[in-house]
């Protein structure tokens, strides 16, 4: 019988040695814990290492026959299962088949997330005649660049019937247009900002017990105003641009952004454009309803005499098009 004063030291030797030994080496130290035990060492040991029976057994065998694979490695050459991909190569393809019709993600970040669950995909790839699992199914993801996240609070109210036909039509403009090499660009008011001696979120370095003083209360300074940004994105050079006013929000000062960003940075990018495609959201100074939106871009369009592309609701297409 193994007594517990035994038990507790080989539990501790174990919990002193677990973090620094390999799948080999781990192996071979409980494997020779339960032969120094004696009689019910095995079973003592796989409790409290975690490890399976006839895996010290297979210790005790390498012991006995004196067994070692060469040395740098754990296994032995070929030792350990195959990759579910290199086993079934048509497993992957497939699984990229299925998440990228409701793939979602940031433009600007190469992470994306799928709203399939691994169930799901599960239950598909076993219809096509695949032998998998949900694990293998989230390995195969994350090696795709995918990630498991939660939901995000978008919707607004009621959505139209043709919402997701409506982007798939967007984004056959937008590829119809970088194929040809020609500029398109997302445009949108961000974060508006007080100006002056106002608390912001963050931290800084400074000596202890001498932080930066600030106003107690946030209201607008009259002489400073608030900080409008409004951002053009270059969807082809992966670029931006920013333009800061401080006056309103409105469709002339989203416009103006648009022609700044052009004459700075954009016609030198884009030296041969023959049209602009403008993507932007429904709302705002450059909502979908905004008439002064759509007839300063006429003025742009006129001044810089470049066709201006602006994909709208319901499959139709807003042409302000007036070149030479």
């Amino acid at each position: 019988m193994i007594r517990a004063a035994q038990a507790r030291a080989a539990r501790k030797r174990y919990r002193e040695m677990a973090p620094v030994l390999n799948e080999q080496s781990l192996r071979r130290f409980v494997a020779l814990e339960a032969k120094a035990l004696g009689h019910g060492g095995v079973s003592l040991m796989s409790g409290i290492s975690g490890l399976a029976r006839s895996t010290i057994y297979h210790g005790l065998s390498d012991i006995r026959d004196n067994v070692a694979v060469p040395a740098g490695r754990v296994r032995k050459a070929g030792g350990g299962h195959k990759k579910k991909s290199s086993r079934d190569p048509t497993l992957a393809a497939d699984l990229k088949r299925l998440v990228e019709p409701v793939t979602r993600g940031d433009p600007m970040q190469p992470l994306l997330w799928t709203t399939r669950s691994l169930r799901n995909l599960v239950t598909e790839l076993v219809k096509e005649g695949h032998k998998v699992c949900p694990t293998v199914v989230s390995e195969l993801l994350r090696g795709m660049g995918y990630s498991l996240q939660a939901n995000n609070k978008t919707r607004e109210g009621g959505q139209h019937i043709d919402r997701d036909a409506q982007f798939q039509y967007i984004n056959t403009q937008a590829t119809t247009f970088l194929v040809a090499n020609e500029p398109v660009i997302s445009v949108d008011t961000k974060k508006k900002e007080l100006v002056g001696n106002f608390k912001n979120n963050g931290r800084e370095w400074r000596r202890q017990g001498r932080p930066e003083l600030v106003n107690i209360h946030d209201f607008i300074d009259p002489k400073l105003s608030r900080a409008v940004p409004y951002g053009v994105y270059d969807i082809t050079n992966n670029v931006g641009w920013v333009s800061v006013g401080t006056d309103h929000d409105t469709a002339s000062f989203a416009v103006n952004a648009i022609r700044r960003w052009w004459r700075t940075m954009g016609k030198k990018r884009h030296p041969t454009a023959k049209r602009l495609m403008i993507t932007a959201d429904g709302a705002g100074s450059n909502g979908s309803r905004v008439r002064l939106w759509k007839v300063e871009l006429q003025k742009l369009a006129d001044e810089l005499k470049l066709p201006i592309t602006v994909p709208a609701a319901r499959h139709q297409q807003v042409e302000q098009d007036r070149a030479s």
